[in-house]
């Protein structure tokens, strides 16, 4: 939905996955700044890092205290998406990218809650994505923006719930699996590793 003066706001979206961490992927990460390419991938613990050997196991202190990284590693994940309108492939999704540590704080909860109140139907849920703003005293009340997970505009949870219900049903009924469909992602995404 666009706002008066054409900015567009909002996006009327769908989930792939019924598992929240397949839809949402974050991590701690630098990137070479010359080529684009992740030079380091970590989550706390470990890290793969390339090396003249290739990419080796190494322990992720995280962004704060890594020397290796030098102040350069940033938390970055990918939500993906699948845009209601205007997009005729049902499998196909749109990606955002972020290193916004509000979007991604906020889109894993919602991702959770969503996924707990829908009965773990996330990928049957009519949502959208809304950019919203806020200001804190951090950032000198200079609004900040950040991406949202709303039940879609014109729905209560309850008839997005019942939504995704019948859409779940109506999905089973003519053989779609969304569990093997998150099976093949989790492998996907594990190869890609």
């Amino acid at each position: 939905k666009r706002e008066a003066g054409g900015k567009l706001r909002s996006i009327p979206v769908r989930l792939l996955f019924n598992d929240p961490g397949l839809n949402l992927r974050a991590d701690y990460s630098l990137f070479d700044r010359d080529t684009g390419r992740p030079v380091c991938v970590g989550n706390g613990e470990t890290s793969r890092r390339m090396g003249n050997e290739g990419v080796d196991a190494q322990p992720c202190p995280g962004p704060d205290t890594c020397r290796f990284a030098d102040g350069l590693c940033k938390v970055y994940a990918r939500f993906n998406v699948v845009i209601v309108e205007g997009d005729d492939d049902t499998l196909g999704s749109f990606v955002l990218r972020t290193t916004s540590f509000n979007t991604i704080r906020t889109l894993a909860a919602r991702l959770q809650y969503f996924s707990a109140v829908s009965g773990r139907r996330l990928a049957c849920l009519p949502l959208e994505l809304k950019l919203r703003g806020k200001s804190t005293t951090m950032s000198y009340r200079t609004a900040i923006y950040y991406v949202d997970l709303v039940v879609r505009s014109g729905l209560t949870l309850e008839q997005a719930i019942e939504e995704a219900r019948e859409l779940a049903q109506r999905r089973q009924a003519s053989g779609f699996d969304q569990a093997a469909l998150d099976e093949a992602a989790r492998q996907g995404f594990a190869n890609g590793a």
